[in-house]
């Protein structure tokens, strides 16, 4: 039997996830855990969260089960992925020290995701190294594990193709192909890559205030929909409307099918319908947002409900996650000691050292 391709993922924990993180990722990774085919590791990136996060470690340790249950949530099962908690894996505190010699920091800088989390954050020149140097980290991430695919929404490639760098400058240097270059598994739905925020954000993003969490409840999900940004030139119903970058209409994009048409808005057979009478002018904006919420609280309702399920028992969340992360310690210390032997600082366990300087 062929052995199975290694997948790495993970969120920080930083609060509960969204639609974006759903569309994003989360979908996809639940679609790759059902084929069989596939090893996945889901982490819990709280060393990562801690990069803007130190001085209120609270904040992550309060969120720690709650990404876990919107995991659960959404469909992953510990049978068949393997969840784990990043500071608890010695091999992601070493690598990053070995993979940071390979890295100038003038790349570093020209890193397009870090570039825009440093603007949005407005860190300017007072980031905390943690921050900046979040590309070796996430390189150890992936590579301890030796995982090949990576599901990652659009603003995540720059990391990936970071990533692979540091893992070809190591192998050329140290004259082997210990470390595996990651590649990218993006949502199928281009619109899904990036998903937009509520207020017409081009990201949706907790720090924004902008999300629709997976756990909201039917009330404010409601709340949440009708109140979205929509074309601020389609004042009355009969004007033309925009759908191009029209909140509303991406969401429908994202998240709606022929069948939602048939049993919700019966006026139309599908988007592409409604897209039309839209921007001719005459279907109004309220209609559009009852619409999507229809579709929206079909799709969030049984994993409201599966999340509600878990909840019950938190102490198994945590042994779901103290078992994961074992498994994850035993499999990146392999990684690890392949690495020191390849730099060559594994002085105590090498024979041929012995022999050259000891003997």
């Amino acid at each position: 039997m062929a052995e199975k391709k290694i997948i790495l993922t993970g969120d920080r924990p930083t609060g509960a996830l969204h639609l974006g993180h759903y569309v994003g990722s989360l979908k996809k990774r639940v679609e790759l855990q059902n084929t069989g085919l596939y090893d996945q590791f889901v982490m819990i990136a709280d060393l990562q969260a801690l990069t803007d996060n130190a001085d209120n470690p609270e904040k992550i340790r309060q969120n720690i089960l709650e990404v876990m249950l919107d995991y659960l949530a959404v469909g992953l099962t510990p049978d068949k992925t393997t969840f784990l908690v990043q500071s608890h894996i010695p091999a992601l505190y070493e690598l990053p020290m070995y993979y940071s010699n390979l890295v100038t920091m003038s790349r570093l800088e020209r890193n397009p995701t870090i570039k825009n989390e440093i603007k949005m954050r407005g860190f300017e020149r007072n980031l905390p190294v943690g921050f900046m140097t979040y590309p070796i980290s996430q390189a150890a991430d992936i590579t301890a594990f030796k995982a090949e695919l990576v599901p990652v929404g659009e603003d995540q490639l720059p990391m990936l193709e970071q990533a692979r760098e540091i893992v070809s400058s190591f192998n050329r240097i140290y004259k082997c192909d210990i470390l595996k270059e990651p590649k990218a598994v993006l949502p199928d739905n281009e619109t899904c890559n990036r998903l937009v925020g509520t207020d017409g954000n081009t990201k949706m993003s907790k720090s924004l205030g902008n999300c629709i969490y997976l756990k909201d409840d039917e009330k404010t999900l409601k709340q949440k929909i009708m109140s979205m940004y929509t074309d601020p030139t389609h004042i009355n119903v009969n004007d033309p409307g925009h759908t191009e970058n029209n909140p509303v209409f991406i969401y429908l994009e994202a998240f709606c099918n022929n069948q939602h048409f048939e049993k919700y808005f019966p006026d139309y057979k599908n988007l592409d319908e409604m897209k039309e009478h839209y921007e001719r002018g005459g279907l109004g904006d309220m209609k559009c947002k009852k619409f999507l919420n229809s579709v929206m609280q079909e799709l969030l309702a049984p994993i409201r409900t599966r999340r509600e399920e878990f909840a019950k028992d938190k102490g198994e969340l945590l042994n779901i996650l103290k078992k994961g992360t074992q498994r994850a310690i035993e499999i990146s210390n392999q990684t690890v000691s392949q690495v020191r032997n390849a730099i060559g600082i594994n002085y105590f366990n090498d024979e041929s050292f012995k022999e050259k300087f000891v003997l």
